[in-house]
């Protein structure tokens, strides 16, 4: 890494990010309880056939040292939340989740005319595990929480740059009004980004025991596969936050890599601690380019 500048700032932001989380999902769910469908307007037409995930074989887990991964020069991971306009009532650290729809575009933008093109975390991990060849200056996108403007607004913008990306679901949220259904889970999916599983409803996965990790895992990548007839391959810790105790119990789950935010990876498992780097509103295009030459 060129500085340790980008972690001081990304894991500040991260540190706030469960305040921030627990403020907007105070209305989440128990499992008891059943979940508002959205408006008419923002659910597809059709419903959308489960299927069971036999269609696409699994990416093969490759054995691999450490070391090996550590020695592979790192691909920046752009991570996204909220992609809409600030509100009056949005604090200064909300700001950081939440990027302007402008401000978005104009970013890929940037990103496409600096020759940059979108990898998928199937192609990373071939990288990372054998050193199978990547486009000329790759990236990756991401996005956590299934929000619906990353449907709505990141999709359409994407598809202008022939960019794709990894949409981390939380399925807790499915169908709710501002979150995306499963239709649309689907329908990116099929267009050809990645579907990952950021647990059932967003729990720090430090604090996980016991059947925890069947709530949290297990059933929501099932429901997954279930949605986009793929299997679950990748996995996004909430809040950025992990423990080694996690790993071996995401790998049994089939897990084959996970991604943090901005801490230091583990040297003896960097598949299951990939950083990333948020993107808080307040960066221009320049701001962006420059973060990601001095992260990576």
């Amino acid at each position: 890494m060129k500085t340790t500048a980008p972690y001081l700032f990304a894991r500040n932001i991260s540190v706030v990010a469960s305040m921030l989380f627990a403020v907007s999902c105070q209305s989440v769910p128990d499992t008891n309880v059943a979940i508002a469908a959205p408006p008419a307007a923002t659910r597809a037409a059709a419903p959308v056939a489960e299927t069971k995930p036999a269609t696409v074989t699994p990416v093969t887990p490759v054995k691999v040292d450490a070391a090996t991964v550590m020695a592979r020069k790192e691909v920046p991971i752009l991570c996204y939340h909220q992609i809409r306009e600030w509100r009056e009532t949005d604090s200064k650290t909300a700001q950081n989740y939440i990027v302007p729809v402008q401000t978005f575009r104009d970013q890929l933008q940037m990103l496409a005319d600096s020759g940059y093109h979108t990898i998928l975390p199937d192609q990373l991990y071939a990288y990372l595990t054998t050193g199978a060849a990547l486009p000329s200056k790759p990236i990756m996108l991401t996005f956590d929480d299934t929000d619906l403007e990353q449907f709505t607004v990141a999709k359409p913008e994407m598809d202008k740059h022939g960019f794709k990306g990894v949409f981390f679901v939380m399925t807790v949220s499915l169908g709710r009004p501002r979150y995306m259904s499963k239709e649309q889970v689907k329908e990116l999916s099929d267009a050809g980004n990645t579907i990952g599983s950021h647990t059932w409803d967003h729990h720090n996965v430090k604090q996980y025991q016991g059947q925890d990790w069947v709530t949290q895992i297990e059933k929501p990548s099932k429901q997954l596969e279930a949605i986009t007839g793929k299997p679950i391959s990748y996995f996004a810790y909430p809040f950025g936050l992990w423990n080694p105790q996690a790993i071996p119990q995401l790998k049994q789950r089939g897990m084959i890599a996970a991604f943090q935010l901005s801490g230091k990876r583990d040297v003896n498992d960097p598949l299951h601690t990939i950083r990333r780097i948020i993107v808080p509103g307040a960066w221009k295009p320049a701001t962006l380019s420059s973060w990601i030459k001095k992260s990576f």
